[in-house]
C-alpha cells in the first residue's frame, strides 16, 4: 500500500511541475523493471539447461511403499465437465486400498449432484459432500469440509476441468519420501488452445509459466508456488495451519506463504501432468486474472512484512518471494508510468525521461516475459506456426495493465469481492499424450 501510496503522489507532484520528480520516478521503474527481466533471464537459463532432462524423468522407485491419498475435486456446477473428470480419475495409477476420492457439490443447481452420486454409486473409493446452496467461503471452504472427512496421508486437489495423466499422482508424492516437504505441484497444460484467440494465449502463457517460472523458481532459489489444483498437501501439515484460507480469492498463494513461512518446503514436479480447460473469451479471461491479481495483492498486503521477518528464509529467498507476490503490481506500475509520460507531455516539459520510459516499458512488456515464453515454447516443443501467437502479447498485456490497475485500486479503496468460479464448456480429450 505504502508503494501505491507514494507513487500517487509522485504522480501529484508531477502534475503540479516539480520538473525533479519524474526523472527519479522513472529512475526508480527502470531499476524495478530490470531486477525482473534478470529475474526472468535466470529462470529461462535455468529451465532451458535442465527442464528438458527432468522432463524425461522416471516416476520413481516401483517397489516403494506409497503413502495414502485423498482427492478432493470441489465442483459448483459442473454438470458439462463432470463424466470426463470421472473418466479420469478412474484412469489413476494408484493401488484401490491407498485411494480415496472426496467430491464436493457445492451448492450446485444443475445436475452436478447427481451426476457425482452415480459416480459414486459404482465406485467404491469415492464419497460425495453435499453442501447447500449459498454456503459461501467458495473453494477454499468446499475443500475446508472436505478435509474434515479425508482420510489420507497425502491430499491432492485437482478442479473439475482438470484430466489428470494415470502416473500423475505417484509422480507427485515421490515428494514427501523427505518429511521435510509439506506440498508439491504439478504442471498444468491446456487441453483446448485451438478454440479462440483468448485460449491459445492462455496455452502459450502456461508454457512460459510452468515449464520456465516455476520451474526456475525451484531450480534457482528453491520455492515454487504451492498450484490451486495438480497440487498435493501433506495432511497432517495442512490441519496444523487450519486449513484453506476462505477469505482469500487465491488460496493457493495464501497457504504457500503459511506453508514456507513456517520453514516447511515446496516442492514443483514438472512430470506430474493434467490438463486444463483455458478460458476461451475476453470477459472470462478479464473475470479470471481479476480475481487472480486481486488475491496476489491481497497476500502482498497481508505477508510482505512477514517475509523479512521469517527466520526460515535466506536473504536470497526473500528477495524472490517479495518479487513473487510484487508480480501483479507490475502491470499496475506500467500503466503509472505510461500516464505520467502523457502528464509530462500535456504539459509541454522537456525533460530527457522518453527514453528511460521507453526503455523500462520495453523490458517489462516483452524482454523479460517473452524470453521466459520463447524458453517454454521451445521446452514444449510447440508446432511452428504457435510462434506467431506471441504477437498477441502486446493487447493481452495491455489489457492485463487494466484488470492489475482495477484490482489494485478496488483492493486498496476496500471494496468487496468473493470468490467467483470459471465457467467451463463440455468436452475434453483423454489425459495422456505430449506437452
Amino acid at each position: 500500500m505504502s508503494c501505491t501510496v507514494a507513487g500517487l503522489a509522485l504522480l501529484c507532484a508531477a502534475l503540479l511541475g516539480v520538473e525533479a520528480v519524474p526523472q527519479l520516478v522513472f529512475a526508480a521503474l527502470l531499476a524495478l523493471f530490470v531486477g525482473y527481466f534478470l529475474r526472468h533471464l535466470t529462470f529461462a537459463m535455468c529451465a532451458a539447461r535442465y527442464a528438458p532432462e527432468d522432463l524425461a524423468a522416471q516416476p520413481g522407485d516401483p517397489g516403494a511403499e506409497l503413502p495414502s491419498v485423498t482427492v478432493l475435486v470441489p465442483c459448483h456446477n459442473e454438470e458439462l465437465v463432470v463424466g470426463s473428470l470421472a473418466g479420469a480419475l478412474r484412469g489413476l495409477d494408484y493401488p484401490d486400498d491407498r485411494l480415496e476420492f472426496v467430491l464436493v457439490d457445492d451448492g450446485s443447481v444443475d445436475s452436478t449432484g447427481t451426476m457425482l452420486d452415480f459416480f459414486a454409486d459404482h465406485d467404491c473409493r469415492v464419497r460425495v459432500l453435499h453442501r447447500s446452496a449459498g454456503a459461501g467461503g467458495g473453494k477454499s471452504a468446499a475443500l475446508n469440509e472436505a478435509l474434515a472427512i479425508a482420510g489420507g496421508d497425502i491430499v491432492v486437489v485437482f478442479d473439475a476441468d482438470h484430466r489428470p495423466r494415470p502416473d500423475c499422482l505417484r509422480r507427485l508424492v515421490r515428494h514427501f519420501a523427505d518429511p521435510e516437504v509439506a506440498a508439491a505441484q504439478g504442471r498444468c497444460v491446456i487441453h483446448n488452445g485451438s478454440d479462440s484467440v483468448v485460449s491459445r494465449v492462455v496455452a502459450i502463457d502456461y508454457l512460459g509459466g510452468y515449464l520456465v517460472n516455476e520451474y526456475g523458481r525451484q531450480a534457482a532459489f528453491e520455492l515454487p508456488a504451492y498450484g490451486g489444483a495438480n497440487c498435493a498437501v501433506r495432511r497432517s501439515v495442512l490441519e496444523e495451519v487450519g486449513g484453506w484460507n476462505a477469505a482469500s480469492v487465491t488460496e493457493d498463494t495464501d497457504l504457500t506463504l503459511r506453508l514456507v513461512l513456517l520453514g516447511h518446503k515446496v516442492r514443483y514436479d514438472i512430470t506430474a501432468v493434467d490438463q486444463e480447460e483455458a478460458v476461451t473469451t475476453v470477459r472470462r479471461y478479464w473475470r479470471q486474472r481479476y480475481r487472480w491479481a486481486r488475491g496476489h495483492q491481497q497476500t502482498w498486503r497481508d505477508f510482505r512484512g512477514a517475509v523479512w521477518r521469517s527466520p526460515h528464509l535466506s536473504l536470497g529467498q526473500k528477495v524472490e518471494t517479495t518479487m513473487f507476490l510484487f508480480g501483479f503490481h507490475l502491470p499496475a506500475f506500467a500503466l503509472f508510468s505510461l500516464a505520467l509520460s502523457l502528464a509530462m507531455l500535456v504539459q509541454g516539459q522537456s525533460m530527457p525521461v522518453a527514453p528511460v520510459a521507453g526503455v523500462a516499458l520495453w523490458t517489462l512488456l516483452f524482454c523479460g516475459p517473452l524470453v521466459e515464453t520463447g524458453v517454454g515454447m521451445a521446452i514444449g516443443r510447440v508446432p511452428r506456426r504457435m510462434v506467431w501467437d506471441l504477437l498477441l502479447f502486446l493487447p493481452f498485456y495491455v489489457l492485463a495493465m487494466a484488470v492489475c490497475t482495477k484490482a489494485l485500486v478496488d483492493g486498496l479503496w476496500g471494496s468487496s469481492y468473493s470468490w467467483v468460479k470459471t465457467p467451463r464448456r463440455a468436452g475434453a480429450p483423454a489425459p495422456g499424450g505430449a506437452a
